[in-house]
């Protein structure tokens, strides 16, 4: 077990990737954690898709914590992780923002409150560069307002075309892409002459590098098991 006087030794999969270089600067500005590329208390992958097996595995085999932020996982990813989870603490944020997880619990909360009778709209904004769309926190809050109607969540992608008729109870999704945006999240709630605008906006990466900090040093520890943001929330 590691000393608790001691600084979290974290291994990051792909370190040159934009999360890799963004994490190793917060570690560089927290004396309570230290980067070990070989013998980490906690495996941070955010690298890629075809990735996360290994990953899986590694930390399957340490008897280690894993933080998965990587996105754009099929249903075998998903299988795979929760298979993992049974051995070791595992962490799966579509993102690691401390701001996109309060706004997640809000979104589910405003859901439940206005009812099936008010329209879900979730639109984000990403880089040229981003691969998946809609994004992995897009999916997320969607689910989120899902879970607070209590009913499956039922999407409907960008609209092209005519005589498009919103299909009642569905959840919208527009994924725009250009530039260097780094992430803007809005949750658009549209009822009979009013609407409820649930929004996040990220101006650096340095939001989800802490945001990861913070989500191993809650993984430190943890029994086996799955694992959100929003429990690091609750957790605070």
């Amino acid at each position: 077990m590691r000393p608790t006087s001691q600084p979290l030794r974290l291994t990051l999969v792909a370190p040159e990737g934009r999360m890799g270089k963004a994490i190793a600067e917060a570690v560089a500005d927290d004396p309570g954690f230290v980067l070990d590329p070989d013998h980490g208390d906690v495996i941070v992958d955010f690298s890629a898709p075809e990735a996360l097996a290994n990953s899986l595995e590694r930390a399957t085999l340490a008897a280690i914590p894993i933080l998965i932020g990587t996105t754009g996982l099929d249903d075998l990813a998903s299988r795979r992780i929760l298979e993992a989870s049974r051995s070791v603490a595992v962490l799966r944020a579509s993102n690691t923002s401390l701001g996109v997880a309060l706004l997640e619990e809000l979104v589910e909360r405003a859901a439940q409150v206005l009812g099936t009778g008010w329209d879900v709209e979730v639109l984000e904004i990403h880089h040229r560069r981003k691969r998946d769309a809609p994004s992995g926190t897009a999916l997320t809050l969607g689910e989120a307002a899902a879970r607070g109607r209590g009913t499956p969540m039922r999407r409907e992608d960008a609209r092209s075309g005519r005589q498009l008729e919103r299909e009642d109870g569905a959840i919208g999704f527009a994924a725009l892409r250009g530039g260097t945006v780094v992430g803007d999240h809005d949750v658009i709630f549209a009822g009979t002459d009013e609407r409820v605008i649930l929004s996040h906006r990220a101006d650096s990466r340095m939001i989800f590098a802490r945001g990861a900090l913070a989500a191993a040093r809650f993984l430190a520890g943890q029994a086996p098991g799955l694992y959100t943001m929003r429990d690091v929330v609750g957790a605070l």
